[in-house]
């Protein structure tokens, strides 16, 4: 068996295997696309009117939100724009919630609730990470089958490589006439969006899988010669004191308005509360609208507000090296954020192309194999 006809069963093979799984996910890829613009068209609940009046502190917005849902935990508070309404988010991992008070900074008073596991794209989030299978099975299954597809993207454009330079422009163009049967046109439909799509198509794949397997993750970051480490890590508070239970007013509550006057050009603060005595409140500051690779992670004593440095990864953007932003851009370049709004497009235009792959990949696997049965 010749080079090339290894290869081409290499992909038959894995084309054949993962193909239902990487149409869904390409769908929903198209779907999550402009979630963000679509979003906007109706959450005009979000906006508030300004005042002249102190905004609410991160422990009150913390206390009203939580008589909604007492039983669960506060992830972080977001402090937006002044005419942005509060979001308190909850989560809890075990059992799955995922849920935000939006409240009136000025009043307190309870805008909405949101379920972030409810509703349209929180739909389309499910299938794209896991096919709607329990977590544990769909998201194995979603990572494994990525991971295949990488292999089939390098493998089909080997295959797609003409033996005689002459023939290459046929592989780069359609040249479809009347007489044209519907098998070849099906096969130029495989191989010419396939050559177009390819290298996008890679990124797409090679950027969801840093995000679904941490050693994954953790080469890709080595590879470009980061020696940071590559996980979260929220540092330990540097005073030894804790604070007295008679302070009304804790020392987070001024944090966040001592965060605006340095850096009023910020888009949100998004605070975490410390998950101990000793541990610091982490702020995560949006630097761009929509976009999370720029983003400042800045840790503060939760006795002194004395700001502290982490050895992670996430810090804050300015001292980030080429490893590092290459490895916090990746969320952004899989959503074609990194872009903007063109860059949205080519993602979209990317993932639903790249949908077809295994619909006309079949087609010709069917067509063959029924024409050798019916020979």
């Amino acid at each position: 068996m010749s080079f090339k006809k290894k290869i081409l069963t290499l992909h038959k093979i894995l084309g054949l295997a993962t193909g239902i799984v990487v149409f869904i996910v390409s769908i929903t890829g198209c779907c999550w696309a402009f979630k963000d613009e679509i979003e906007s068209l109706y959450n005009d609940y979000k906006t508030v009117t300004p005042q002249n009046t102190p905004i609410l502190t991160p422990t009150k917005a913390k206390t009203i939100a939580e008589n909604i849902f007492p039983n669960n935990s506060v992830h972080g508070t977001v402090f937006g724009k002044p005419n942005e309404a509060i979001e308190v988010i909850f989560y809890d991992a075990e059992p799955e919630f995922y849920q935000s008070v939006f409240l009136n900074p000025y009043s307190g008073k309870i805008i909405q609730v949101d379920n972030h596991l409810s509703g349209f794209f929180a739909f389309i989030l499910k299938g794209h990470l896991r096919l709607w299978l329990p977590k544990a099975i769909g998201e194995q299954v979603v990572g494994i089958s990525v991971l295949l597809f990488i292999i089939i993207i390098i493998s089909g454009f080997i295959l797609w490589l003409p033996k005689k330079r002459k023939n290459l422009k046929q592989r780069l163009k359609f040249e479809w006439k009347s007489t044209t049967r519907w098998k070849r046109k099906n096969f130029d439909l495989h191989t010419i969006i396939g050559f177009y799509i390819c290298s996008l198509a890679l990124i797409l794949a090679f950027t969801g899988s840093i995000m679904s397997y941490t050693w994954f993750y953790y080469i890709t970051y080595k590879s470009f010669g980061g020696d940071m480490a590559p996980q979260f890590i929220i540092p330990e508070n540097a005073s030894s004191s804790h604070l007295s239970q008679e302070n009304d007013v804790l020392p987070i509550d001024h944090l966040i308005l001592k965060l605006q006057k340095e850096d009023p050009h910020a888009e949100s603060f998004e605070l975490h509360y410390p998950e101990s005595d000793s541990s610091s409140i982490y702020v995560e500051v949006s630097n761009s609208k929509d976009l999370y690779y720029d983003s400042d992670y800045r840790f503060f004593d939760q006795n002194t507000l004395e700001e502290l440095e982490t050895t992670s990864i996430y810090g804050k953007y300015k001292n980030a090296k080429l490893p590092e932003k290459i490895i916090r851009m990746n969320y952004d370049i899989h959503i074609g954020a990194i872009g903007g709004i063109a860059g949205k497009i080519i993602a979209f235009l990317v993932s639903l192309l790249t949908a077809s792959l295994p619909v006309t990949g079949t087609l010709l696997w069917y067509g063959r194999h029924y024409k050798k049965k019916k020979a």
